[in-house]
């Protein structure tokens, strides 16, 4: 089969196509053929070799994909053979016309969803569905408590699932009053769905930061009520009263940020590293303020994200409550172009590679 195979680290250039065997599914894997795979810009990071990611050289890079069963691995659910599903690897083996992933990760993808549209929105959609869950934003903030949603499926308590028709994979209604938001790169995939679902579980304000201007309209045409240019060294020192932080970008800029978040209800999300190093908040920092900082990471995140927020994010698509934002699709041997475009940080939605 082809596929892009990366020797070594380093730029775009390093992303060539090469023939090499097929792969089987092992124990509890399903092999897919690829119909199309969602490139990505921390992709692109641990290509250059800038993110600590474990690489076995050479590889076939790339986690997402959408495609049809063809092979199904022991201890496997017989019924994905021949289904449409979406899913991820486990962080490589993606850019190929053949992929095998863990059977847990494999969704059906549903009815009428084409597949560019299921793996352009289902991982980015799928993270800011948890993380707006983790917020636990109450709508009623200032001048009022709410309860907020459990984790996982349960319903609401007080309410049945019968009786509301929202359980716990579903946002809180109303926002107005709610607590203000602020979403760092607002304008890109993952802030992208955060900025457009915020006020769905209960924000009041969303804030946004992004770059470029076409980045900064998309921010507000998704429901940013105030965009600030991230790229203008004084932001953080711009922001108005913050409730919650969805932090993407770490580093110093996370402790610049934390001035402005409400001292004693405070919340920091922080889930990137847009800026390469961890969010630079001490202990100290929140000692004094009161805020709470909440790493989103790790196997249990990622396994609250993939076993529950995916799976929801998909039906939201499905539902039309949800939409996939592509900015092109491209054919498999361009992967390097898609990781050149990637890193000049303009495309407004995913960047596709089709085999």
């Amino acid at each position: 089969m082809r596929a892009i195979v990366m020797h070594r680290t380093g730029g775009p250039e390093t992303l060539g196509v090469e023939d090499v065997p097929r792969p089987t599914a092992g124990a509890g894997q399903v092999v897919v053929r690829v119909l199309a795979i969602a490139a990505s810009y921390t992709e692109t990071r641990v290509r250059a070799g800038v993110l600590p990611f474990p690489l076995s050289l050479p590889v076939v890079p790339g986690a997402e994909v959408a495609g049809e069963v063809v092979e199904i691995g022991e201890g496997a659910d017989p019924g994905l053979l021949g289904r449409l599903v979406v899913g991820v690897t486990g962080g490589v083996g993606a850019y190929a016309e053949y992929a095998a992933m863990p059977a847990a990760m494999a969704c059906p993808v549903p009815e009428g969803v084409r597949p560019e549209e299921a793996v352009a929105a289902a991982a980015p959609a799928a993270l800011a569905h948890a993380l707006l869950h983790r917020a636990r934003l109450r709508p009623g903030h200032p001048g009022g408590e709410s309860t907020p949603p459990p984790a996982g499926g349960e319903p609401v308590p007080g309410e049945t699932a019968g009786e509301s028709g929202r359980t716990a994979g579903e946002p809180l209604p109303g926002g107005a009053g709610g607590e203000t938001v602020l979403v760092e790169a607002g304008g890109g995939s993952v802030g992208g769905y955060l900025v457009l679902h915020a006020k769905e579980f209960g924000a009041g304000t969303v804030v946004a930061t992004a770059g470029a201007e076409p980045k900064r309209r998309r921010a507000a045409e998704l429901g940013a009520d105030v965009v600030l240019d991230h790229g203008d060294p004084g932001w953080p020192e711009a922001l108005p009263p913050v409730d919650v932080v969805f932090d993407s970008i770490g580093g110093a800029t996370a402790a610049r940020v934390l001035e402005s978040v409400t001292p004693g209800t405070g919340r920091i999300l922080s889930y990137g590293l847009l800026s390469g190093e961890p969010a630079a908040v001490t202990g100290a920092d929140l000692v004094r303020t009161g805020v709470t900082l909440a790493g989103c990471g790790g196997p249990a995140w990622a396994a609250e994200v993939f076993g529950t927020h995916y799976p929801a994010a998909l039906v939201r698509l499905g539902e039309g409550r949800t939409r996939a934002f592509v900015e092109d699709a491209l054919p498999l041997e361009q992967a390097a172009e898609a990781h050149r475009r990637l890193e000049s940080r303009t495309p407004l939605g995913r960047l596709l590679l089709i085999p």
